[in-house]
């Protein structure tokens, strides 16, 4: 066995077939997989022209200096255009743009019109700025409209936006505006978050403070800041405007300008777990048109009828790709969440998608895992008969948590479309398509049509069905990443150069074949486990766990064990149903049986810690190397990028 053949385990023998109705309005057809196979390059051109074009191509695909590819690159366009003023002057400024929902239960219609309205003022005030194509912008906002706007607004002057989610600190944000240079950043004084004003502004302002041997902050001249949480800010005269003072009085004639297909549209850092932040750079034409052809396909996006809501924050690619770009240049009406789920109660997100008839929901595992913890009381308490697609993105989701997401929220009835995408790849590049897949529970089963993706051993091979191994990306595609922000060898040494010889892009995950060639993903390959020989992948030990009927969430860490080399340590939140009647002692015994008697002895884990929260990022994700430092006896490392930094304090505390 090579030495990237990850261990198979699981075995998923459900299956669902689109109904006949479903599959009769569907958006997306059978036969754009073989449009797509019969010629790649023409069929991303065709989904191409469906943008507005002020200049249209006549080249697709330069790949001539790989891995630095170039789509449309004799074309030119305006993004924002694309999202805003074309569906105004085809008759459509009426229909909401956004149904806006703040945490303490304000609420915002936004229409096309008025959504291009603001834009092209906010347009006027960056240029009034100084700020000029190919500058760079700092956005660091709640989940407010003009955030939205803000985004938009650079896009139609050619500005170079860097979204920072608003859960970063301050020194993450200085960090992001150094690499980036930026010359202006667009903040509010706080936004809402669990019930309180969560500040902004104070963390600008420590950002472009003073700091030993530099002095201030040197490339930030001005900082518009959005009023939102009414909290006291310290200002800058010189340097601090309100948007209140500025947006409202500027002109809204403005003019998009045409840009080329390369012009680059945003910056967005990854906060890896080692190293510093990279800036992953995103072009415009290509991007546009992957972003917007998926959300359409994948989502089946009917724009007159449908109310879309993804749950994404901004400052995270899916609510680039999913929230921004792709609903908005598709002219869809969406829901925009400023809050977290559970507040003011633990119903509010299926309170929101009763308030507006949500018909297409596109969320995290990690949140339907959260609401499997409180249990089907909560959904069932509201009309949720308005869902008829359901989504999950952001880390594999659980055969069982698909099934509960399908049962409680789905009515049994709606689609769900399992996505496989990352940062650097722009869209989603693996899914079912609703209508036209038969869907199988916890897998992301095929390349979208126009994508070229296999799995691969250490040398390249593919591994066959039955088999797994490391994912990789064979052919360009439209939404790919042109590079890592002012650093090509980075971006080449990241990406590029496990396969530099096959120009292969490896995406660091770990997939499996099934029979049918369907993808099941099993996580980063650095959580892969090497348990007495055997690479064994702590998704499926994750899925083992959570099918037990008293487990809601688990995390799975391999920890370095004398005997084994490593042994497989789990974190596991209980059902609130279940605690009442067990001990976590027998709950703990129980779970290493069922893993056992599910998977094999081999994966049984060594110790199962029945813990209240596991480690996530404000994203959702979990960080499974905090648990790896708790099982393992060492200090916990860096906890800033945490939503709540004292878990991990509680959880050394239970382990210990």
């Amino acid at each position: 066995m090579s030495s990237s053949q990850i261990d198979h385990l699981l075995e998923e023998t459900r299956r669902f077939a689109p109904s006949a109705e479903f599959a009769a309005g569907a958006v997306a057809t059978a036969a754009l997989y073989e449009q797509a196979a019969a010629d790649r390059e023409g069929f991303w051109a065709e989904q191409a022209r469906a943008l507005h074009w002020h200049t249209p191509f006549t080249e697709v695909l330069d790949w001539s200096n790989p891995p630095f590819a170039r789509w449309f690159g004799d074309g030119e366009l305006n993004v924002a255009y694309n999202c805003l003023d074309r569906h105004v002057e085809a008759g459509r400024g009426g229909r909401v743009a956004l149904l806006w929902e703040g945490e303490p239960g304000d609420e915002r219609a936004v229409t096309y019109a008025e959504l291009a309205d603001e834009v092209k003022r906010v347009a006027n005030v960056l240029t009034g700025l100084g700020v000029a194509a190919g500058d760079r912008v700092a956005i660091y906002l709640p989940m407010i409209p003009e955030a939205v706007a803000a985004m938009l607004a650079c896009a139609r002057i050619g500005a170079i936006h860097s979204v920072v989610f608003g859960g970063f600190s301050a020194d993450s944000l200085r960090a992001r505006i150094d690499d980036a240079g930026a010359k202006v950043v667009i903040t509010a004084d706080g936004g809402y978050r669990k019930g309180k004003v969560s500040p902004l502004k104070p963390a600008v302002d420590l950002a472009l403070g003073e700091r030993p041997g530099l002095g201030a902050q040197q490339t930030v001249e001005h900082v518009l800041v959005v009023r939102r949480g009414g909290n006291d800010v310290e200002w800058n005269d010189g340097r601090d405007l309100w948007w209140h003072d500025v947006v409202p009085q500027a002109s809204a004639e403005h003019e998009a300008a045409a840009f080329p297909a390369e012009h680059p549209l945003f910056i967005l850092y990854t906060s890896g777990t080692t190293g510093t932040p990279k800036g992953i750079l995103h072009t415009s034409g290509g991007y546009l048109t992957q972003a917007a052809f998926t959300n359409r396909i994948v989502h089946d996006l009917h724009p007159e009828t449908d109310v879309y809501w993804c749950t994404a924050d901004i400052g995270w690619i899916t609510g680039h790709s999913y929230v921004v770009y792709g609903p908005l240049a598709n002219g869809a009406t969406q829901v925009l969440y400023e809050g977290t789920p559970d507040t003011p109660h633990p119903g509010r997100w299926w309170e929101i998608v009763q308030k507006y008839g949500v018909t297409i929901l596109y969320t995290a595992p990690t949140a339907i895992r959260s609401f499997m913890k409180i249990g089907r009381k909560v959904p069932r308490r509201f009309d949720l008969t308005s869902l008829r697609v359901l989504g999950s993105v952001g880390e594999p989701i659980n055969p069982e948590a698909w099934m509960w997401y399908r049962r409680i929220i789905g009515g049994k009835t709606a689609p769900i479309v399992d996505t496989w995408w990352q940062t650097e790849t722009g869209a989603i590049m693996v899914s079912a398509l609703p209508g036209i897949t038969e869907t199988k529970p916890g897998s992301a089963q095929v390349p979208l049509p126009g994508i070229s993706i296999d799995v691969v051993d250490e040398d390249g091979a593919h591994v066959g069905n039955g088999n797994g191994g490391l994912l990789v990306i064979t052919e360009p595609w439209p939404s790919m990443l042109r590079g890592i922000w002012g650093d090509p060898e980075r971006f080449v040494a990241t990406y590029w150069e496990k396969f530099q010889r096959l120009g292969y892009y490896f995406a660091g995950d770990g997939a499996r074949l099934d029979q049918d060639g369907d993808v099941w993903f099993l996580g980063r390959v650095d959580d892969v486990m090497n348990v007495s020989g055997h690479r064994l992948s702590t998704t499926e030990i994750e899925s083992a766990l959570v099918a037990h009927e008293a487990v809601a969430e688990a995390a799975v860490v391999g920890a370095s064990d004398e005997t084994t080399g490593q042994a497989v340590v789990a974190f596991v939140i209980v059902k609130e149903s279940y605690l009442a009647e067990h001990s976590p002692e027998g709950l703990a015994g129980a779970l290493r049986l069922w893993v056992g008697e599910q998977i094999g002895p081999i994966a049984r884990p060594r110790d199962v810690y029945i813990v209240g929260e596991l480690p996530k990022t404000r994203s959702g994700k979990i960080m499974r190397r905090l648990l790896r430092d708790v099982a393992e006896g060492r200090d916990v490392g860096d906890t800033t990028t945490l939503a709540d930094a004292a878990v991990m304090n509680v959880i050394s505390a239970q382990v210990h």
